[in-house]
């Protein structure tokens, strides 16, 4: 794998320097089949792309491969026929990336452990025991399945979920997600495909190289 180095200014955590980004990765997830065009100019110059399942037909990863390679694992609803693994684990950048398309646990979970106070007694049991079936040296966690985007970090790991970028379903956003990978750690934002602004999640940095990166458990 051949990385490329990109210049991005990233204002909200150091507004008087340039942060050296080693990797950007496109995120995408739950696609159905159906390749959005806004796609094509969202994700253009990223390093690699990462599905997290629910790809639908090979069609899908031909479109996203004319962008860059391709990195997918298998959802629920695709067929063996695709050769998809169910879950991969990859270093880019110096970072340990694992991505399958369910998490174990509800991702609704995962966001009340994070934002809960110090965790005690079962809650803590039960956060514990899901960090503990991750790679342990994983630092991001790439998933999917609920079509509902979600960025947190919880146990030191950022949680990344791009959200659905396949055709419209309940009042969830269609948007995909980027990750940039830098010397100071990993950020994490989400990219809208819909033709008017819509309520996306704010972008999460993982610090790493030192850096204590906050969360539960």
């Amino acid at each position: 794998m051949q990385y490329f180095a990109h210049e991005f200014r990233i204002s909200s955590f150091d507004p008087d320097s340039w942060l050296l980004i080693l990797m950007r990765i496109g995120v995408v997830s739950d696609t159905h089949g159906y390749f959005d065009p806004r796609l094509l100019p969202l994700l253009r110059g990223v390093d690699e792309i990462f599905h997290a399942g629910d790809v639908g037909s090979e069609a899908v990863l031909d479109q996203l491969r004319i962008l860059a390679p391709v990195e997918a694992v298998r959802g629920n609803v695709d067929s063996v026929a695709l050769g998809l693994p169910p879950d991969i684990t990859r270093s880019r950048g110096g970072v340990q990336i694992h991505m399958l398309h369910e998490l174990p646990k509800p991702q609704s979970a995962i966001r009340d452990w994070a934002q809960a106070g110090p965790l005690e007694g079962k809650a803590a049991d039960h956060c514990r025991r899901f960090l503990q079936s991750l790679p342990e040296k994983c630092q991001v966690v790439i998933f999917g399945h609920s079509h509902e985007p979600c960025a947190l970090i919880l146990g030191s790991k950022l949680f990344f979920n791009p959200g659905s970028a396949g055709k419209k379903r309940f009042s969830l956003p269609r948007c995909c997600g980027m990750l940039e990978i830098s010397a100071q750690g990993v950020h994490a934002t989400f990219l809208g495909l819909e033709r008017y602004n819509e309520d996306l999640p704010e972008g999460v940095h993982l610090p790493i190289g030192g850096a204590k990166a906050c969360g539960n458990c």
